[in-house]
């Protein structure tokens, strides 16, 4: 099947044409139809479907050829706002973002991008003039709904796009007061990595006999990825990490930790080592984030050291190396990691530096994505037998502590027992839309964040 028979207009398939796709991945051979016919869809995809180009494409052509859109006579003549895309993170909102201006820029519409942890004024300014396309992040959309400087009044579509990571990241009630301004009649189409009993709940409440698909098996690791553990004591970890970008020649390295701490600690070790690194966590700001993920995507940045939630917006199809410094305490993030290497066809490798104190989480892993993966025990960095493990931190205010299979928050870490993750990822992601260049973001990490929404906002709404 090619993009030229799923009756895109004219003005879509020479956007995708520039981009350099010509066959649609299965998430678009199914959705493109669905919502060019107008109904509501629930559809489930994972990290490397281009599940982004599936909803912005129908979407800009349902806009742009409607009563209205085909009236348009540039992008800057004032208009309403009729689609509305929310998102988890700032990163996934910039690159849909990104997505709705490279499919849609032989079009007449317009789009805006609105997210935390940036001035409010500029976004002000641009929704005063109007935008066809509203790309927004719940929180900071609630900021503008309470100063009265966001008109959803007119919404025609809905997009709720890696809506189980909205609700694990305690997204739902500020959800549920975006929806309660929207109109009654509305498109509304939601994406979720998984169908867990609240995203069926909120479906349940949201979509009207909606169309629904599911593609790519959920916990499955790419084929294409060669996944081996090197077992290693804790406190050898960063040299055994420099040991093997070094000695192996690395470039472009993508590492996991799970703390915001852990990230700096290890971007100054690295540095020290002669290896050039940057991190990106929560605590980072915007403009420093952006500029990490540029120099990396650019190959002019050796490493990047990444927290699971911070990681989202990383979206590069040929990314060689991911490293888990720390395992993730949720087993699924271990799917989302991963599946960041070993795309568009190519081959990646996924190493993770498992520690004694780690076993339980390994197994929970391999439980998971039923394998037992590779040990690899490097010369020089043979653990010692005798270890016994400590308690997990799993933030940087304290050490967390397994209880029956359960990692609480710990001392001074948040308190409290940890939901279960929800999001699923990984897969091998065919060369079609929503690749590199404007294609459909695909980044899908994200760490399992604790329900209480204002840990992840920076003033209260940032995300």
């Amino acid at each position: 099947m090619s993009f030229s028979s799923l009756g895109l207009s004219d003005a879509l398939m020479r956007a995708v044409s520039d981009t350099g796709y010509t066959t649609p991945t299965p998430i678009q051979q199914q959705a493109i139809p669905a919502v060019l016919n107008g109904g509501d869809l629930l559809a489930g995809a994972q990290t490397g479907t281009g599940k982004t180009a599936g909803f912005t494409l129908p979407l800009l052509h349902r806009l742009s050829t409607d009563a209205i859109g085909s009236k348009l006579t540039s992008n800057n003549s004032p208009r309403a706002i009729r689609a509305l895309i929310l998102t988890p993170t700032r990163e996934l909102a910039a690159q849909v973002e990104e997505s709705v201006r490279t499919y849609g820029k032989y079009t007449k519409l317009n789009s805006a991008v609105i997210f935390g942890g940036v001035g409010i004024n500029p976004q002000i300014k641009q929704l005063k003039h109007g935008v066809d396309i509203l790309v927004a992040t719940p929180g900071r959309l609630l900021d503008h709904m309470e100063q009265g400087t966001v008109d959803l009044s007119k919404i025609e579509i809905l997009v709720l796009d890696e809506a189980d990571r909205m609700l694990d990241m305690g997204f739902i009630r500020d959800i549920r007061k975006v929806l309660a301004k929207l109109p009654p009649k509305r498109q509304n189409l939601l994406f979720s990595a998984t169908f867990s009993d609240e995203i069926k709940a909120l479906a349940d409440g949201l979509l009207n006999n909606p169309a629904m698909i599911e593609v790519a098996r959920r916990n499955a690791t790419s084929d294409v990825i060669a996944q081996k553990i090197h077992p290693v004591d804790r406190d050898k970890k960063h040299p055994m990490l420099a040991h093997l970008i070094k000695s192996n020649n690395w470039s472009q390295v993508l590492v996991f930790t799970r703390t915001k701490h852990g990230a700096n600690k290890l971007v100054e070790q690295l540095e020290k080592d002669g290896i050039g690194a940057m991190a990106i966590h929560g605590n980072k700001s915007q403009s420093a984030r952006t500029k990490a993920l540029s120099e990396f995507k650019d190959n002019k940045l050796q490493v990047l050291v990444a927290t699971d939630i911070a990681a989202r917006g990383i979206d590069i199809d040929q990314l060689p190396h991911v490293v888990n410094y720390d395992l993730p305490n949720v087993p699924e993030d271990y799917v989302h990691r991963i599946g960041r290497t070993g795309r568009a066809g190519a081959t990646g490798e996924a190493v993770s530096l498992v520690c004694v104190d780690e076993h339980d989480m390994l197994k929970d892993i391999e439980k998971l994505i039923k394998q037992t993966l590779p040990r690899d025990v490097i010369p020089g960095f043979e653990p010692d037998p005798t270890a016994r493990p400590q308690p997990i931190q799993l933030r940087s205010g304290g050490p967390g502590h397994r209880n029956g299979g359960n990692r609480g928050g710990g001392a001074g870490g948040g308190g409290g027992a940890r939901k279960p993750g929800s999001g699923n990822g990984g897969g091998n992601k065919p060369r079609s839309a929503g690749g590199n260049g404007g294609g459909a973001p695909r980044g899908n990490g994200g760490g399992n964040a604790p329900r209480a929404a204002a840990q992840h906002r920076s003033g209260g709404r940032g995300r």
